[in-house]
């Protein structure tokens, strides 16, 4: 039973049913300590600095960028990234560990975001992560299928289109 009717899909209860349950004081967890504890135990050597930097992405992000209802900065999100930064270093072990961290952070958030806050997204993320790159992936054999697959319903290939099918 939770009492925060703010949080999507939860309503008020009525006041005859809250006085039948005790109240519990909770507190926000540290976002930074459990990506920090997360990320070491998949094998990342510099855990510390990239879960402050997740939580740093996070709060520049809440504070800068428009307010919509899909946009998340919470536990739920940092586990994305955190389990997004797992399955790379996974796929890609000796990529160096802030490429992994920003691309993961990239690939969970740019499908989010709508148009007018990616240039602020882009610029939060090069403030937190200056002179990383990412590699561009190749997505030569994905491109050709896409074609294929969107000639065969009709649709037009518009380059909106494509980089949202290639975010999703």
């Amino acid at each position: 039973i939770t009492m925060n009717p703010g949080y999507a899909g939860r309503s008020e209860l009525p006041d005859n049913l809250k006085v039948l349950f005790r109240t519990v004081a909770m507190m926000v967890p540290d976002y930074a300590l459990i990506g920090e504890i997360m990320l070491y135990s998949m094998g990342f050597v510099d855990a510390r600095a990239l879960a402050h930097k997740i939580v740093a992405v996070y709060k520049l992000c809440s504070e800068q960028l428009s307010s919509q209802h899909h946009y998340d900065y919470g536990m739920r999100a940092v586990k994305s990234v955190l389990t997004a930064a797992g399955n790379l270093k996974l796929k890609f072990p000796d990529v160096s560990e802030d490429i992994i961290m920003l691309r993961s952070i990239s690939d969970v958030n740019l499908p989010k975001f709508l148009a007018h806050d990616l240039p602020l997204f882009d610029g939060i993320l090069s403030d937190l992560f200056p002179g990383v790159t990412q590699p561009k992936p190749d997505y030569t054999t994905l491109l050709e299928s896409l074609h294929i697959s969107i000639a065969n319903l009709k649709l037009q290939p518009t380059p909106w289109f494509i980089d949202k099918i290639i975010q999703i």
